[in-house]
């Protein structure tokens, strides 16, 4: 099947899944029919509307850092939590929680500005030890990543054992990733990054080919490598950094989504970043669709589902990998 009209299907599966969504729920809304409740009303276009359109630009900037990170390392297993971005995050919101700290700043809550800190103090960490070791290698990278990732795990564990039964069960449930706002407010807020992030890669796309050919083709093609691993470095966590900051790290929908268009679409960006985009954030939409409707009235954490598809979905991947060569 042609490319062109792959991306379609998934453009119209992506506009069918925001059209369904907003209507279930505890109970199901039809915004169509004459004399909707008010009570009703208020909730479709105040509560889930929102809801949805935020769980797709989390879903889509998930996706398009996981597929940055998958051509920059050369492999499709790579996450946009590799680096340790999420673990920075994660660590500015339990110190947050662990402190006992209760504001906000211009509408922004401190647990957001907490988590994007940490998100963004691990870039940095990871950026000036790559530059340590001199240049801007991949391996290096990589290495720098997974210590701090480490390194932020431990603390987050340090701060849960000195915590109480409160906070500690606070910090978890965070951790495990939600999507439960009310209103635009986020979704404003976390638009402009995810616009930056996505600009970024949109003009990086044939850059990103040429990466996936090996860094000295890529550099005998004319691509100033050193310099697009920056900008995929400093993209990626922007898109990354900002979710887990409003929302909590939600895993596994940047390894899956990016991987299953590579199947459906093929390797070539051009093709394959607005596939991802939009597939991600489908696939996020359905997830938190399904987190809100399996246990009414209650809320299962929309990260417990993408973890429950993501776990097996690892496991698929690895048994099918032949004679230990490349997905």
């Amino acid at each position: 099947m042609k490319r062109p009209l792959l991306l379609l299907m998934i453009a119209a599966a992506a506009m069918a899944v925001l059209a369904i969504a907003p209507q279930l729920g505890g109970h199901r809304i039809d915004p169509f029919v004459p004399g909707l409740p008010e009570l009703d009303a208020h909730i479709f276009y105040h509560l889930r509307i929102p809801r949805v359109l935020f769980a797709f630009v989390c879903g889509a900037a998930l996706s398009l850092s996981g597929m940055a990170f998958q051509a920059m390392f050369r492999n499709p297993l790579a996450t946009p939590f590799t680096l340790g971005v999420s673990s920075g995050a994660s660590l500015g919101g339990a110190l947050y929680i662990r402190l006992g700290l209760g504001f906000a700043l211009l509408g922004v809550p401190g647990i957001t500005l907490f988590a994007f800190g940490g998100a963004m103090l691990t870039l940095a960490a990871v950026y000036l030890l790559t530059r340590l070791r001199g240049g801007f290698g991949t391996t290096t990278l990589l290495l720098a990543g997974i210590a701090i990732n480490f390194f932020c795990s431990s603390l987050i564990l340090f701060i849960q054992y000195l915590s109480g039964f409160g906070d500690s069960f606070q910090i978890m449930r965070w951790m495990m990733g939600a999507l439960d706002i009310a209103g635009y407010a986020k979704l404003l807020q976390v638009l402009p990054f995810f616009l930056a992030g996505a600009g970024i890669l949109s003009v990086l796309v044939h850059d990103l080919n040429l990466l996936l050919t090996g860094e000295e083709l890529a550099l005998s093609r004319g691509v100033a490598v050193a310099r697009t691993k920056k900008l995929v470095f400093l993209a990626a966590s922007l898109l990354v950094g900002s979710v887990v900051a409003f929302c909590g790290p939600i895993g596994f929908v940047g390894m899956m989504a990016p991987h299953i268009c590579r199947l459906l679409i093929g390797h070539d960006h051009r093709w394959l970043a607005p596939a991802t985009l939009l597939f991600g954030g489908l696939f996020l939409v359905a997830c938190d669709t399904l987190a809100r409707t399996l246990v009414p009235p209650a809320e299962i954490p929309v990260g417990v589902i993408t973890a429950l598809l993501g776990g097996p979905f690892f496991l698929v991947l690895l048994l099918n990998r032949k004679g230990g060569a490349d997905l």
